[in-house]
């Protein structure tokens, strides 16, 4: 297999990267031993479909690479070693060894979709852009987007055209917030968010009489009681506690804050480093290898 590195320094790649949310791997050789392609200190980003920079190449960084995709395809975030003896393992003539660590990143912690680009929804998308969040944007009007809107990192803005079909194409675990100008509207995107159970969550937005209609529809149209359970309306209340504040600033913030509580699951950031005995070995300079 051939090994092409994108022009794109580790860096700046890995700067990108982070602030598009895409999930990526950042492979540094940490240790060596005997002759070696690279340095300690030698850095290369891995997507699962593009590389930056590079180890030195060899078989030994195909293997890296290799093992990089495949923490990403199981989605195995966080830090791990891997050891080469690039004699051995990697079949390399120059026989030295080395240590890479990988530090796996998952791009975003969170996907959130917003039904709705009036003022609410813009304040939750301006609230929301400094987050670990994926955010996917929608609505009918052909002028909701303002064009700053569209250059936001983690920001996808979408036409509402076919109510089915976006939420259909909604990732899984995302979490929906249903806020547009069209109460319609409003019911026929719970209606087939609740057709979906493997979202993390559904909230719309409204007064108490408006979920109370809404409630009572849902009934008459079928649904159980525990698809419509899963509706949280009105959004944004904070330990069951009406907010005065009616601005769509102060909401906005009740929402992303309810948003911060719901998403709260353990993450990639839970895995806090290497065990004690491969960190001994790998300072000793002795070879170790880990599963």
């Amino acid at each position: 297999m051939s090994i092409s590195p994108a022009s794109e320094a580790w860096h700046s790649a890995l700067h990108r990267l982070q602030r598009d949310g895409t999930p990526h791997v950042l492979a540094t050789q940490v240790t060596s031993a005997g002759s070696t392609p690279r340095e300690p200190g030698a850095r290369m980003v891995i997507t699962d479909d593009a590389i930056f920079d590079t180890l030195g190449g060899g078989t030994f960084e195909w293997q890296t690479i290799a093992a990089a995709r495949e923490r990403l395809a199981a989605q195995r975030y966080g830090l791990s070693l891997e050891a080469f003896s690039l004699g051995g393992r990697s079949g390399q003539c120059c026989g030295g060894f080395v240590n890479i660590l990988l530090e796996a990143f998952p791009g975003v912690e969170a996907h959130l979709a917003i039904f709705g680009a009036g003022h609410v929804g813009q304040e939750i998308v301006k609230l929301s852009a400094a987050l670990p969040w994926q955010l996917h944007w929608y609505d009918s009007r052909s002028d909701a987007f303002d064009e700053n809107y569209r250059q936001q990192a983690r920001l996808a803005c979408h036409s509402l055209s076919n109510t089915s079909q976006c939420v259909a194409a909604l990732p899984v675990s995302a979490h929906a917030l249903v806020m547009t100008h069209n109460h319609e509207e409003d019911y026929m995107l719970i209606k087939a968010l609740i057709e979906r159970d493997d979202l993390a969550s559904v909230g719309l937005i409204g007064s108490a009489s408006k979920w109370a209609s809404f409630e009572g529809r849902l009934k008459r149209d079928g649904y159980s009681t525990d698809q419509i359970a899963r509706v949280r309306s009105p959004i944004g209340l904070i330990h069951a506690t009406k907010l005065n504040n009616k601005t769509p600033y102060a909401i906005a913030l009740t929402v992303v804050t309810e948003l911060l509580w719901l998403t709260d699951t353990p993450s990639y950031r839970e895995n806090r480093g290497l065990d004690s005995k491969v960190l001994r070995a790998l300072f000793t300079n002795a070879p170790t290898t880990t599963s």
